[in-house]
C-alpha cells in the first residue's frame, strides 16, 4: 500500500468564500457562524482527489487542512474554533465518502498567548469522534509576527504530554506569515528548521520520549545544513556545556520523522542519507505547490514515487518502510 502522510483537504470554492466572510464580518452573524457545504459539491471535490490519487499510484492519503488556509494569529476566537471546527468537518465528511482512501489529521484552534490546554477540545473530539490519525501542529500561531514561543519553550509541554498519552503524532507545519518579510512558503522552511532546533536544545525528547513529531519539507534546512548543527554540538562538548558521553546531534536528529516533500531527487537522497530511510514517510502534498511540470521528466514535480523508487540508495525493504511501514509506526491510529 502507498500511503500519502502529507496531503491536504481538496474542498469546495464554497468552503473558502465562507471563510473571508467569517473573517471581514466581525462577528456581525453571531458568535457562531459556521459553512454550509453540500454533500454534492464537496463530494466532486473528493471524487476529483481520487483521480489524481489513481493517476499517481496513491492508495490512502492522510488528510489536513490546507496550512495556509488556517485561521490564526490576531483572528477572533471564536472565528478561529468555527474554521478550525468546519475544516476538520469537511475531512471527517470527505473520508466517510472515501473510507479506504483517506483518513483525517485535523487543526487545532490556536491563538497566541490563549493557554495551551485551550486545544485539548477540539484533540478529544477529532480523535474520538472523528476517528483522526494525527493532529496538525502550527509552531507560530502568530504568523510571522514574533509572538508564539518556540516549540522548546516549556508553554508547549502540557500539548506534548497530551499527545504522549494518547500516542497521537503531530505534523509539523506553519500557516499564513504576515511580516512582509517572507512568504509564507518561505515561512513554512523557516518553521522547520526551528522546530527542530528548539525541540533540540531543550532536551524535550529526554523529558518526553514516547513524542512523535514530523517535520514538513523533508526537515527544512537542517539536513543540508546539519554540519553546523554538528559543530555546535561538538564545540559544547569540548567546552564542557554537554557531558562527554551526551548523543551526537545525528542521533537527536533521528528522533524526529520526517516527510518527503521535497521534490526534488538529489535533495530527497540527501535526506534518506542524514536521517536514515526508516525515519522517512512517504509525503507529496498532491495536490499543492508541486503541481508544475518537471521539464526534465515530464511528470508533476509532486509525483514523488517514481523519484524515490528510482533512488539507487533504497532497496526494496527501504522502499516498503518509506510507502507504507513508517507511516503505520507513527500513525498508530491507521490500523484501529
Amino acid at each position: 500500500m502507498i500511503i500519502d502522510a502529507h496531503a491536504h483537504l481538496v474542498a469546495p470554492a464554497a468552503l473558502y468564500a465562507h471563510r473571508s466572510n467569517l473573517v471581514v464580518s466581525g462577528g456581525q452573524y453571531g458568535s457562531s457562524y459556521r459553512a454550509q457545504v453540500s454533500d454534492r459539491l464537496l463530494e466532486e471535490s473528493a471524487d476529483q482527489n481520487v483521480r489524481i490519487m489513481d493517476a499517481v499510484g496513491t492508495d490512502l492519503q492522510l488528510l489536513s487542512p490546507r496550512p495556509f488556509l488556517t485561521l490564526n494569529g490576531t483572528a477572533r476566537w471564536n472565528d478561529i474554533v468555527d474554521w478550525t471546527s468546519d475544516t476538520n468537518d469537511m475531512i471527517a465528511r470527505t473520508v466517510r465518502m472515501h473510507p479506504n482512501r483517506f483518513r483525517g489529521v485535523g487543526a487545532l484552534p490556536q491563538q497566541v498567548d490563549r493557554p495551551i490546554t485551550s486545544l485539548f477540545d477540539e484533540i478529544e473530539r477529532v480523535v474520538d469522534e472523528l476517528g483522526f490519525v494525527g493532529i496538525l501542529l502550527n509552531p507560530d500561531p502568530s504568523e510571522g509576527m514574533n509572538g508564539s514561543p518556540p516549540l522548546g519553550d516549556p508553554y508547549w509541554y502540557p500539548l506534548y504530554e497530551k499527545l504522549c498519552e494518547l500516542d497521537l503524532p503531530a505534523h509539523i507545519h506553519s500557516g499564513q506569515c504576515c511580516n512582509g518579510r517572507e512568504t509564507y512558503d518561505e515561512h513554512f522552511i523557516a518553521e522547520e528548521g526551528l522546530a527542530i532546533t528548539s525541540i533540540y536544545r531543550a532536551d524535550v525528547f529526554d523529558r518526553f520520549p514516547d513524542l512523535k513529531l514530523m517535520i514538513s519539507h523533508g526537515g527544512g534546512p537542517i539536513p543540508y545544513q546539519i554540519g553546523r548543527w554538528r559543530s555546535h554540538r561538538e564545540m559544547a562538548r569540548a567546552q564542557g556545556r554537554i557531558a562527554a558521553d551526551a548523543p551526537q546531534f545525528d542521533e537527536i536528529l533521528r528522533k524526529f520523522w520526517f516527510d518527503t516533500v521535497l521534490h526534488n531527487p538529489d535533495s530527497l537522497a540527501l535526506l534518506f542519507k542524514t536521517v536514515g530511510h526508516d525515519r522517512c514517510c512517504f509525503g507529496t502534498e498532491r495536490p499543492g505547490s508541486g503541481d508544475g511540470i518537471d521539464p526534465v521528466s515530464g511528470r508533476h514535480y509532486d509525483d514523488l514515487k517514481p523519484v524515490i523508487e528510482a533512488l539507487p540508495s533504497l532497496d526494496q525493504a527501504a522502499l516498503n518502510c518509506v510507502f507504507e511501514g513508517n507511516a503505520r509506526r507513527l500513525f498508530s491510529r491507521l490500523d484501529v
